[in-house]
């Protein structure tokens, strides 16, 4: 024979049900609020956060131990992906192209969200530890605007020229110019993609032409 649970058993449970769904409503809340700080380009603070989610700074350290791990979750959903990033020159078999567009793209995508970049760049620095948290934007693209090439390239020669462009493809290299060198943002952009497209380049210098994309170049009719 069956005991069924007893009232009290039942508004327990119910009561730990509330909680539970009130936890996930707050933390989507917190999220939602540094997501649209981000969109904006606005400056990205906890306390910012916590007031456009209409909770106390407490609160959001509750959910989220520093403001790196909360802009590594909110992240997510703002970036397409890197095939998706480089559709437009899906079809292109030239790697100074294709690396200069990623380039490009990863830099006005900081630009838009620089405040949360910033955010992210400045926690990293101070506590070098969360590093590997940072979502590493830059590397899905290099990667994919250098896929067509895996062959062309010796693997050494294609792993130290990845390791190049992570340097000049970067928020830390559109900040270089904008904050330090002076430029417009639209004249650092160029100067990093021209950077980009010199190194990758020389890489190629005398590597045989890789073959062209099926249909690439074919008569339309």
């Amino acid at each position: 024979m069956h005991e069924w649970p007893g009232p009290a058993v039942a508004v327990t449970s119910e009561i730990s049900g509330g909680r539970a769904n009130q936890k996930t409503r707050t933390r989507r809340a917190i999220v939602e609020a540094c997501r649209e700080l981000v969109r904006t380009g606005s400056d990205v603070t906890m306390p910012e956060v916590a007031k456009l989610a209409l909770v106390s700074e407490a609160t959001a350290y509750r959910y989220f131990p520093d403001l790196v791990s909360l802009l590594g979750e909110t992240i997510d959903g703002l970036w397409p992906s890197p095939a998706e990033a480089l559709q437009p020159v899906a079809p292109s078999r030239d790697p100074v192209e294709r690396v200069s567009f990623a380039c490009e793209f990863l830099l006005r995508g900081v630009l838009s969200y620089q405040g949360g970049v910033r955010a992210t760049i400045s926690g990293t620095i101070t506590r070098p530890g969360l590093a590997a948290s940072r979502p590493g934007i830059r590397f899905g693209l290099i990667d994919c605007a250098l896929a067509p090439f895996e062959g062309t390239l010796p693997a050494a020669g294609l792993a130290q020229l990845k390791r190049d462009l992570a340097v000049v493809v970067s928020a830390e290299a559109l900040f270089t110019l904008t904050d330090l060198c002076g430029l417009s943002p639209d004249d650092a952009i160029a100067s990093a993609a021209r950077t980009a497209a010199t190194v990758t380049a020389a890489a190629f210098r005398g590597a045989p032409a890789p073959e062209a994309a099926p249909g690439a170049g074919a008569d339309p009719g």
